[in-house]
């Protein structure tokens, strides 16, 4: 009997493309549900009661939520490219770096640019950020995972994508390829893969929501 694979999201959530692409990663066929957050839909409330929020994964009727424990259930429920290390060691120090990204540049990253590059904000920023271009630099990466993708470097898809949309909507430039050279070459690397930008959104659709998200006056 088939895997009945359902995913609750909106085409233009970084979260939900983490979920779309190590779904890809493994080629699970899955149906997508698109939701509406200003009218969440019954199965999405009855589905993840707790947070109320997107993704959630349903897997033969079974839910899953927040973006990178899905990762790790996929990763763990079938088979295929692997996106965590089989190594102990390697493995939770990919699972650090992805919550390190999640928890820390995300954040902090959003925060610079809402300011409209405010001095204090984006130095914050960049001092985090530059934690992760000493690591590709000093190890010669092509990925966060080496020469192939994993966990970490789908926690950071926002980098890869969002944050030049998010830049381009609100006319501010946080991310620079002077100051951070690596992980602007990581952008290119991890958004030309295959596996990715088949679920990438199209700018424009990202731009109104970016507007009205920092509210951004026309």
């Amino acid at each position: 009997m088939a895997d009945e694979v359902k995913l609750y999201g909106t085409q233009i959530s970084p979260f939900v493309c983490r979920v779309k692409t190590a779904l890809n990663l493994k080629g699970v066929t899955y149906d997508f549900i698109e939701e509406d957050l200003d009218n969440k839909s019954v199965d999405l409330l009855k589905y993840d009661p707790v947070h109320m929020k997107v993704p959630v994964l349903l897997h033969n009727e079974k839910p899953i939520s927040e973006s990178l424990v899905i990762v790790e259930y996929i990763d763990d429920a079938w088979k295929g490219t692997p996106i965590l290390p089989h190594d102990p060691y390697e493995k939770v120090q990919a699972r650090f770096w992805a919550r390190f990204i999640a928890d820390k540049c995300h954040p902090a990253l959003l925060q610079a640019i809402g300011s409209f590059g405010e001095e204090q904000a984006v130095a914050e920023a960049h001092e985090l950020l530059q934690v992760r271009e000493n690591e590709l630099n000093a190890k010669g990466k092509k990925f966060f995972g080496g020469d192939n993708i994993n966990l970490v470097d789908l926690s950071a898809n926002f980098l890869a994508y969002w944050t030049g949309a998010v830049e381009e909507a609100l006319g501010v430039k946080v991310l620079t390829k002077d100051k951070f050279p690596k992980i602007m070459k990581w952008c290119d690397n991890y958004s030309n893969l295959q596996v990715v930008k088949d679920d990438l959104p199209p700018k424009e659709c990202l731009f109104p929501y970016c507007k009205k998200r920092f509210g951004k006056v026309e």
